[in-house]
Order: structure tokens, then sequence, then C-alpha cells
């Protein structure tokens, strides 16, 4: 079963984003920091990770660098799921690695297809 780390500080959106990748056939882990998201990846790497921008601590952008710069971890397929729009935010969000940004508020199927076709092309 294909596993997805989800990291998220807002327990509505987190569960929300589980359910909706659990009913699609997903196995889901669901942590709410980005400090729990880097230690899980590191210790268990899923098959695609999806990190809130805004958390405390480590951001999503942090942790999001830190995949990357990791051997162990630099293949990582990574979404953003965020509420900051803006070009410079997306600019941000690309340049640190992510292959994906979503914006909120999002569609949940919408979102259930990113994932799909981030796991397609990082399968090819």
């Amino acid at each position: 079963m294909t596993a997805i780390l989800i990291a998220d500080d807002d327990e509505d959106i987190r569960d929300l984003v589980a359910f909706k990748l659990e009913a699609a056939g997903f196995d889901v882990t669901a942590v709410d920091n980005g400090l729990a998201a880097l230690s899980e990846a590191r210790v268990s790497p899923p098959d695609l990770v999806v990190l809130d921008v805004m958390m405390p601590g480590l951001s999503g952008i942090d942790v999001c660098r830190q995949l990357r710069a990791e051997r162990s971890t630099a293949h990582l397929p990574i979404i953003l799921l965020t509420a900051r729009a803006q070009e410079g935010d997306v600019q941000v969000g690309f340049g640190a690695g992510a292959d994906d940004y979503v914006v909120k508020p999002f569609s949940p199927k919408e979102l259930v297809s990113r994932v799909e076709a981030v796991l397609a092309r990082a399968r090819a």
C-alpha cells in the first residue's frame, strides 16, 4: 500500500486530508508539526509527504528543505498545502524543492488527484 505522511497543525484539516486519502486507498500517517514530520520521514520514509507550510517550530518549507538535503529522503515527492497564495510564496515553495503547491481552501478531491499525479510522475 502507498504510504502518505501528512503534517498539519490544524487538526480539522489534518483529519480531513487523512480521511480523503485513506478513502482513496492510501496508508496515512498524520502528525501535527514539522519536527514530527521530519522524524517520521527519517525513520519510515513514506511514498509521498503533504506538508502545511505554516506550522510552529519547523515550517513545511523548513521540513521540505531538510528532506531534500538528506540522501535518504531527497527523492520523496512533496506537496505543500498552505493558505499562502502570493506568487512569491509559491516560488519559495518550489525553490525549497516541493513537487506541487496546493492553496487553502482546497478541494479534497483535487488534492487526491494531485497526490496521484505526483506519485505517477515520481514512479515514471
